[in-house]
């Protein structure tokens, strides 16, 4: 613990997830050096009185080389295939800087909404080339005040069925690229896909991230297979897929066999609420399944979950803020979860993906990195029932953000 001289900033009357009774933070340095009642000064004292504070969320699934895109395409049919269809056709006329300004405009929703790490998939393959990645390592340079980027790129149309996408994958993963992601679905080789991407992370020693299962069709899945080649190549606790949709249309038996592979394989699920409402049970019309992967149901028997935004303003998903808490709250909804859940659920927009994407002294707890967010609440409950406004953040200590809470002038 640091001397009281030595405090940078302190947080006093803060209410947290993990204490009963209101605390002050001390931070120096950008940790947290000391948690209860401290008698002492510092360079810059808040008295939060009484609101809530929570670790900076943590976004383990965004796309912001494909966001805000509305204006482009307002008429692409709908379902997954027609959105994959009309992007196609647009990156090939993106530029760096196109990429850059609608990334940069979500990253700053990203960031008033509370968010302080962010794992982007970018596409790299012979239609983007890599003008979306050096996009993305810029917008990594530049947010890094606020906001850890973790790019992570991938083959949204296919690795064996695309030929040049492979060696385009090994240039970025040579120049910055922090972990490589798969979309075997569609791919003519799903099986080859998985396989040739698990052998480039392993020799280039990088975490995996697939798109997998995004239909609700439970007679086939990938799953079993990335759990399989989890546990060949021993990259336990580095494997993560996104989606992952059949798990809610499975029967019971076929749901407890795929949660014990994946917890047993250390293979983490994220779950993407607005893109997967959005796009699943079409063919249904108002009788259409929610088509969500049940998280909360695989993070209590032990599988690391997080609920993410996938996808802003596209037609993926033709609305989203990048609010976090938003969508966690949009899960419970759908699941019917009572308040019983809420810390669940705001697990899997904080700790839970900060395991998964590996992020080091992560929390509220002394020695911690002191990325903190303040809520407009008063209660923990009510913060996440309520969708509460963050108001101010720090980011390793410094102040990142800061949103006045509202006034309402009676007359």
């Amino acid at each position: 613990m640091a001397s009281v001289s030595s405090y940078d900033l302190i947080l006093r009357n803060a209410r947290t997830f993990e204490t009963e009774d209101l605390t002050d933070i001390g931070v120096a340095e950008g940790k947290i050096v000391a948690l209860g009642r401290l008698d002492a000064a510092a360079a810059r004292v808040e008295d939060l009185q009484g609101r809530v504070v929570v670790p900076g969320f943590v976004d383990s699934h965004i796309h912001l080389d494909k966001a805000c895109l509305l204006c482009r395409c307002r008429d692409v049919g709908g379902g997954l295939r027609g959105a994959i269809s009309a992007v196609s056709k647009l990156k090939r006329d993106f530029t760096v800087e196109d990429v850059h300004e609608r990334g940069a405009r979500t990253v700053e929703m990203a960031i008033r909404h509370g968010t302080m790490h962010m794992r982007a998939h970018v596409e790299v393959d012979p239609r983007a080339g890599l003008r979306s990645f050096e996009a993305m390592k810029a917008l990594k340079r530049e947010f890094a005040f606020a906001l850890d980027l973790s790019i992570c790129v991938f083959p949204q149309e296919g690795l064996t069925n695309d030929p040049g996408a492979e060696a385009l994958l090994e240039q970025a993963l040579a120049n910055g690229a922090d972990l490589l992601g798969g979309c075997p679905y569609t791919d003519t080789d799903p099986a080859r896909h998985m396989e040739r991407l698990f052998s480039m992370a392993v020799a280039h020693d990088v975490d995996l991230d697939f798109h997998l299962d995004f239909d609700l069709d439970p007679t086939w899945s990938h799953l079993e297979a990335i759990c399989r080649l989890t546990e060949r190549h021993g990259w336990q606790g580095r494997v993560a897929v996104g989606h992952a949709t059949k798990l809610a249309a499975m029967d019971d038996e076929a749901f407890e066999f795929h949660l014990l592979r994946l917890r047993d394989s250390g293979v983490a699920v994220t779950a993407l609420p607005s893109t997967d409402l959005y796009l699943n049970g079409r063919d249904k019309r108002y009788r259409a399944p929610r088509g969500v992967a049940p998280v909360h149901l695989l993070a209590e028997q032990g599988v690391t979950c997080s609920l993410a935004t996938n996808n802003v303003l596209n037609p993926f998903t033709p609305y989203g803020d990048a609010s976090l808490l938003r969508m966690a709250n949009l899960y419970a909804n759908l699941m019917h979860l009572g308040q019983e859940y809420f810390p669940a659920c705001l697990d899997m927009i904080t700790y839970s993906p900060a395991r998964l994407m590996r992020i080091a002294d992560y929390g509220i707890a002394v020695g911690s990195q002191a990325d903190l967010l303040i809520l407009d609440a008063q209660d923990e409950f009510e913060a996440f029932g309520g969708i509460a406004e963050p108001i101010m953040g720090f980011k390793r200590g410094r102040q990142s953000f800061e949103r006045s809470p509202v006034t309402i002038f009676r007359q």
